[in-house]
């Protein structure tokens, strides 16, 4: 995995491989952040990676100037190796070991960006779960946009606030907004 742009652009990360994680591809990761750059000053906005992993999305934001970001995993040497990376890199990535949903049941904090990476063969169930959580618990700011990276079998486009989605290669990223 690379960092694509900012400050640490180029960076290289491998992370170690026991761990449980499938990094976003470059080549999908780029293209969300050209979307994102027409919607956003990432040095204004507040992001919340769920399902962080090595921290790829949070890396990313970082780089691109981004202060104030949330990264939660559930597995102790993700978070491990993101607090490691992010002291390198002399980042400010707030990490939390936690099951996303339970921190999206405690948290209340408010977002620009909150960004899900499950494990693909999450069920269709959990994810709507997820997007209640944000939006019935008034997560998301009022322009703030959820966006959940997922399988190509899966379709979100019945869930509450549903947006669009954008496929690059094998990724999909459906993205969820506050209607109006």
């Amino acid at each position: 995995m690379r960092i694509i742009s900012g400050k640490n652009k180029g960076k290289r990360i491998t992370a170690p491989g026991n761990l449980p994680v499938r990094p976003t591809t470059d080549m999908a990761k780029e293209a969300l952040f050209n979307i994102l750059n027409n919607d956003y000053y990432f040095d204004q906005i507040a992001v919340l990676d769920l399902f962080a992993g090595i921290g790829s999305i949070s890396l990313e934001f970082a780089s691109r100037g981004t202060t104030d970001i949330v990264s939660v995993d559930s597995y102790p040497g993700c978070v491990k190796f993101l607090e490691k990376i992010n002291t390198e890199l002399q980042n400010s990535i707030e990490t939390i070991r936690s099951d996303a949903f339970v921190f999206l049941e405690k948290s209340n904090r408010t977002f620009d960006v909150i960004f899900a990476d499950p494990p693909y063969e999450i069920e269709v169930e959990k994810l709507q779960k997820l997007v209640n959580l944000v939006f019935d618990r008034g997560l998301l700011l009022p322009d703030g946009t959820l966006i959940i990276e997922h399988a190509r079998k899966t379709d979100l486009s019945m869930l509450q606030n549903f947006n669009r989605v954008r496929k690059y290669g094998g990724n999909l990223f459906s993205f969820f907004s506050i209607k109006e």
